[in-house]
C-alpha cells in the first residue's frame, strides 16, 4: 500500500466494509450519509504533543533523539517513558536508525533548553524512563519551543504541530495523533447532527506506532491513560439501552471504551489506564462500528481489526485496497468496518470500476479469487 506523504489530501477515500464483509469504495465525504440515525459516534479529542526532542547524551557527547512514548504519571509533564535513537532524524527509516550510546540510570541528556536524567532502563537498550529537571511550567515551555511532532520517513517534509492536531483536538496528551480523527471536520459533524447521529468524545493518550525494533514493536501498544467524561458514558448507556450502535473513531477509542467496559456492558466514567491488547480472542462489549486508517498484517492496529471481521476478509484486504490505490499511514485513507456477521459463505470485496471485479474469498479453498462482473 502506498504511504500518504502529506497531511492534506482533499481526495481522500473510504472503504466501507459491512457486517457481511462486502466492501464499497467511496469518497471520504460519503461518511456524512453512511451512518444511521440514532448511532452514537465517539471520537478521541487528544491533542498531540511535540514529543520528538533532539540533543546530546552528556556522558559521551553523542547526538540522540528522544521520542516520548508514555506517561509515568498521567498529567505530570516531567516524567515519561521514552524511546531513544542515535544520530539522524525522521528522514531515515525508523528501522534503519542507529541505536543510542549505551544508556544507564543517572545519565544526563541535554535536549535544547531542557535537561533530563534517565531514571532507569525499561528492559530494552533504547527504552527508558526519564525525568525532566526543573519546574513544570519550564518543562512545558521547553517542549513547546524545542520539541517537534514524531514523524516517519514516508513524510519527508518536517511537520508543524498543527499538522498533527485533529479538528477536535483539546488536551495535549497524545504522543502521536489519533489519526482516524483527521476524517472529521465541522461540516461532517453538522451533517451527522442534522441526521440525528450523536457525537461524544473521550481523551486517550495515543502512543507511538513504531520503535524501529521488531521485538519492541511487538510490545505495542504501551499502557495508555484515558479519561471518559460522565456525559459520554451516559450517552453510551442511552444508545445501548435503545439498541443503537456505538461508532468508534479510531482504535484508541476502541481500546479506551473496552478497557472501561463493565461486565453488564456499561462504561465507567472517569480516569483509567488501558492495559488491554485487543485481538481476535477479544469479545467486544461496547463498540459496533470502527472508523480507522489502513493497517498492515502484524501491526497491533491490524490485530485489533480481527475482532470486527474474520481472518479470511482481513488477510486479503491489504492487497485488495492496494490494487484500488488506497494510501496508508496517519494521513492516508480510511476504512469504516462493522462488526462481522460471520457466515460459512463467501465474502467479497467489490470494485467500483465500470467493468467491476470482485475479489472473492472462498472458505472451502482457503484463498482469494478474482472474477469479473458486468
Amino acid at each position: 500500500m502506498i504511504a500518504a506523504d502529506r497531511p492534506d489530501r482533499p481526495a481522500a477515500r473510504l472503504c466501507a466494509v459491512d457486517a457481511e464483509g462486502q466492501a464499497r469504495h467511496l469518497p471520504r465525504t460519503a461518511l456524512a450519509t453512511l451512518l444511521e440515525p440514532g448511532d452514537l459516534v465517539v471520537g478521541n479529542d487528544a491533542a498531540t504533543l511535540p514529543a520528538s526532542l533532539h540533543g546530546l547524551h552528556a556522558a559521551t557527547g553523542k547526538p540522540i533523539e528522544v521520542r516520548l512514548a508514555g506517561w509515568v504519571a498521567p498529567g505530570d509533564p516531567t516524567r515519561f517513558a521514552a524511546v531513544v535513537f542515535g544520530a539522524g532524524d525522521h528522514r531515515s527509516r525508523t528501522e534503519d536508525r542507529p541505536a543510542p550510546p549505551p544508556l544507564s540510570a543517572g545519565d544526563h541528556l541535554s535536549l535544547g533548553p531542557l535537561n533530563a536524567v534517565i531514571e532507569r532502563r525499561l528492559d530494552h537498550p533504547r527504552l527508558v524512563r526519564l525525568r525532566f529537571l526543573g519546574r513544570r511550567d519550564r518543562v512545558l515551555a521547553g517542549l513547546a519551543r524545542h520539541g517537534r511532532p514524531i514523524q516517519y520517513a514516508h513524510v519527508p517534509e518536517p511537520l508543524a504541530l498543527w499538522d498533527v492536531w485533529t479538528r477536535i483536538a483539546a488536551d495535549p496528551v497524545a504522543f502521536e495523533p489519533p489519526s482516524a480523527g483527521f476524517a472529521l471536520d465541522w461540516a461532517l459533524l453538522a451533517a451527522w447532527r442534522r441526521r440525528g447521529i450523536g457525537f461524544a468524545t473521550l481523551t486517550h493518550a495515543a502512543g507511538i506506532s513504531s520503535t524501529g525494533d521488531p521485538a519492541l514493536d511487538r510490545r505495542l501498544p504501551f499502557d495508555e491513560p484515558y479519561r471518559i467524561p460522565e456525559q459520554t458514558a451516559a450517552a453510551i448507556a442511552r444508545a445501548k439501552a435503545e439498541g443503537r450502535r456505538v461508532v468508534a473513531i479510531g482504535t484508541t477509542v476502541v481500546r479506551a471504551l473496552e478497557a472501561a467496559a463493565e461486565a453488564d456492558g456499561t462504561v465507567r466514567a472517569g480516569d483509567g489506564v488501558a492495559t488491554n491488547r485487543i485481538g481476535p480472542g477479544t469479545r467486544l462489549r461496547i463498540v459496533d462500528v470502527l472508523l480507522t486508517g489502513m493497517h498492515q498484517p502484524g501491526e497491533s492496529h491490524f490485530e485489533l481489526l480481527r475482532t470486527f471481521a474474520p481472518d479470511g476478509v482481513l488477510d486479503g484486504l491489504p492487497a485488495a485496497l492496494a490494487n484500488e490505490g488506497y494510501r496508508g499511514h496517519e494521513f492516508g485513507d480510511v476504512m469504516l468496518i462493522e462488526r462481522a456477521a460471520y457466515s460459512a459463505g463467501q465474502v467479497s470485496i467489490v470494485s467500483t470500476k465500470r467493468v467491476s471485479q470482485a475479489l472473492v474469498w472462498a472458505p472451502s479453498r482457503a484463498r482469494w479469487s478474482m472474477v469479473s462482473e458486468t
